[in-house]
C-alpha cells in the first residue's frame, strides 16, 4: 500500500509539473509559432497551432521598421553598464555587510532592505528632476546612473559571503592577503554561482525594461529594443500580429539563449544558498 500511495503522489507531482510548465511555457510557444505565420493565418477562427507556411519575411520586416540594430545596441550597453556597476558597488557593500562590524551596520543593512520595497515609478520624479539638472535626459547614462547599486545584489551577495567560513579568511589573512585581494580572489569565486544568477536577473529586467527608457530617452538614438518594439505595435496600427510577434521575438531570444547557457549555475545559486 506503501509503494501504491509512493507511486500515485509521483504521478500527482509529474502531473503538476507538466502542468505549470505548459502554462509558463504556452504564451512564449504561442509568440514564436505567430511569428512565422501569414495574417490570414494570424486572424483565423478556429485559430491554427502550425503555420501553414513559415513566413520568415516577418523578421526582416520588423528588423527594418526601424533603426533595431541601434535598439539592440543601447539594450546591451544599458544592462550591461548597469550590471558592472552594480557588481564594483555590490561586492564591497555586501563584503562590508557580512565580514565587518562598525556602527550603523544593522540600521544600514535595514534600509538597504526597506530600499527592495520601493518601485520606481515612486521615485522616478526626484530622479528625473535630477539627471534633467545635470543635463543627462535623453543620453545613456541616464538609463545607467540611477540603477548603478542593487539593494537585491547586496542582500543575495551578503547572504553568500556569510556562508563562507571564518577559517578560509583567517587562512588569507595569514599569508598577508590585503582585504581588497581578500574579497576579490577569495569571496568572489566562491560567490561564482550567486553572482552569476544575480548578473543574469540583472541582465534581463533591464534588457526587457520599458518604463524608465520611455522616460528618459527621446530619441532613437538613445532608445533600447523595449521602446523600438512598443514603437512597431503603433507603427503598425496594432494590426501585423505577425510582425509584432516577430520584434518580440527578436527581444526575447538572447534572454533565452543566455538563461540556457547559465541555468546550471543558477541551480548551483540556489542549492548553496538553500544549506
Amino acid at each position: 500500500m506503501r509503494q501504491l500511495g509512493s507511486i500515485s503522489w509521483k504521478t500527482v507531482e509529474w502531473v503538476l509539473l507538466v502542468t505549470v510548465s505548459l502554462i509558463f511555457v504556452f504564451p512564449f510557444l504561442w509568440m514564436f509559432l505567430t511569428a512565422f505565420k501569414t495574417m490570414p493565418e494570424v486572424y483565423r477562427f478556429p485559430p491554427t497551432f502550425l503555420p501553414e507556411t513559415w513566413q520568415f519575411e516577418n523578421f526582416r520586416l520588423a528588423w527594418k521598421s526601424g533603426p533595431f540594430l541601434t535598439y539592440a545596441a543601447n539594450s546591451a550597453l544599458v544592462a550591461g553598464g548597469i550590471l558592472a556597476l552594480q557588481l564594483l558597488t555590490g561586492v564591497p557593500a555586501a563584503y562590508a555587510f557580512a565580514r565587518y562590524r562598525f556602527p550603523g551596520r544593522n540600521l544600514l543593512f535595514a534600509l538597504t532592505l526597506i530600499a527592495l520595497m520601493i518601485p520606481p515609478q515612486v521615485i522616478f520624479l526626484p530622479i528625473y528632476v535630477e539627471m534633467s539638472s545635470w543635463g543627462l535626459v535623453d543620453t545613456l547614462w541616464a538609463l545607467i546612473l540611477p540603477y548603478g547599486a542593487s539593494a537585491f545584489g547586496i542582500f543575495l551577495l551578503r547572504q553568500s559571503f556569510l556562508q563562507v567560513p571564518d577559517e578560509v579568511i583567517e587562512a588569507a589573512r595569514l599569508d598577508n592577503a590585503s582585504e581588497w585581494k581578500i574579497m576579490w580572489r577569495v569571496m568572489v569565486p566562491l560567490a561564482k554561482p550567486v553572482l552569476v544568477t544575480f548578473g543574469l536577473f540583472s541582465f534581463i529586467y533591464h534588457w526587457n525594461d520599458y518604463f524608465w527608457p520611455l522616460i528618459m530617452t527621446n530619441s532613437d538614438e538613445v532608445r533600447t529594443l523595449p521602446i523600438g518594439i512598443s514603437m512597431l505595435k503603433a507603427s503598425e496600427g496594432g494590426k501585423l500580429w505577425n510582425v509584432i510577434m516577430a520584434g518580440n521575438m527578436i527581444l526575447v531570444l538572447p534572454i533565452l539563449l543566455i538563461f540556457f547557457i547559465a541555468q546550471r549555475q543558477i541551480i548551483r545559486a540556489f542549492v548553496y544558498q538553500s544549506k
